[in-house]
Order: structure tokens, then sequence, then C-alpha cells
């Protein structure tokens, strides 16, 4: 009697780690995921201005579905899914902000950039939000489209301003349905908004001596 009733459950527990394996739950089991890193914009507009002006770039704003080191794809507009074994390098919005850093130093038009902080001052703080950051199938069979849209506000400070309001966007198809080719897309479309970005602060007027004291 007692054999009759474990073997059933002695056949249950040899399945239940295939379906746990099958769901990706095992913490630490499989294949590492593959990280990818994006780049910062190295080639801008040639008429920039240089400004003698001090900036703070603060930690992009994002939904908690893009606040992750996993790269998102959406294969309609209610629905949001991820690719299996691939990573981003940091959170989608702190790598996006340390390539903004490095776009605005790559240009060497401005006097000083760093970090939104406690502690640290600037004339102006940049304050991104990251709206869209994912490839997007549209239901063909075919390569996805990466989609990258910053919203962007300058606020003036100490007085904490608002000075300064745009939305950024970038859509770049990939060139095949793989992941390397995913990821060039997305460098792409992430570069394409970061020129603009980087061209519209470095356009904001130069605060008065008084007030940057």
């Amino acid at each position: 009697m007692i054999r009759r009733l474990c073997r059933p459950l002695l056949a249950l527990a040899a399945l239940l780690p295939l379906v746990i394996a099958c769901s990706g739950i095992i913490p630490g089991s499989g294949t590492p995921s593959q990280v990818y890193v994006l780049t910062p914009k190295s080639t801008f507009f040639p008429d920039m201005k240089k400004v003698d002006w001090q900036l703070l770039v603060d930690t992009p704003v994002a939904a908690a579905e893009l606040d992750t080191t996993r790269i998102v794809l959406s294969r309609s507009p209610v629905t949001i899914d991820y690719f299996g074994d691939s990573a981003w390098p940091d959170r989608a919005p702190l790598m996006v902000q340390t390539l903004i850093l490095e776009s605005f130093e790559n240009t060497g038009k401005i006097l000083a950039i760093g970090r939104e902080a406690v502690g640290l001052r600037a004339d102006y703080i940049l304050k991104p939000e990251l709206r869209h950051f994912q490839a997007v199938y549209d239901g063909a069979a075919g390569p996805p489209v990466a989609w990258v849209r910053i919203g962007a506000r300058i606020v003036k400070t100490p007085e904490g301003r608002i000075v300064g309001q745009e939305v950024f966007d970038a859509r770049v198809p990939a060139q095949q349905n793989r992941m390397e080719a995913i990821v060039e897309a997305f460098d792409e479309a992430l570069g394409a908004v970061m020129k603009r970005l980087v061209a519209w602060t470095l356009a904001m007027p130069t605060p008065e001596p008084e007030r940057r004291r």
C-alpha cells in the first residue's frame, strides 16, 4: 500500500525539477546572461555653441518594466516581455544616465558636468524620463524596431524653475532578428536621441552672472 502511494509521488518529484527548469526560476541555473553594452554619442552638429555654465544630469525616471537590467521587448501595445539570456550591464535608467554624461563630455563644449547628487551645485539640472526603451515586434515575421523615447526637462537653479521641456524619439529597425543586430539598433536609436538632447540642452541661455554665485 505504501509503495503504491509513493510511486506517483516519486514520479511527480522526478518531473518537478524539469518543470521548474523550464520556467527559468532556478537561481544561478542555465547559461549566464550575455551582457550587451551601448556607446555614448561622439559625433555632433558642427555649429553647436560652447557654454561656460555647469550642468547636472539626474537619473532618468522610468516605469518599473523599464527599470531593469533585462532587455525589453514588446509584441503589442499592452504587453511587455524580456529577451532570455541577455542583459544590459546596469539598470536601463542608470546606463542611459552614464551614456548621456559621456556624450556631453565628448562634445568638449561644456564647462563642467556631473551626476545630480546632494552637495553639488550647477547652473542647470537635466531631468530625463525614459519613456520607451524596447524592441517592438509589430506582428509581422521579421526583425523588431528598437524604440527609444526620452522626455527631458531643464531646471534652472537655485530657483528650481523649469526653463525647457522637450521629447526626443527615435525608432531604428534591426537588420536581423539576432540579439547582436537588435542591440546595434538600440545603440543607433539611443545615439540619435542623445545627439539631439545634447544639442538642445547646450542651446540654453547663459545664466545671469548674479544668479551663478
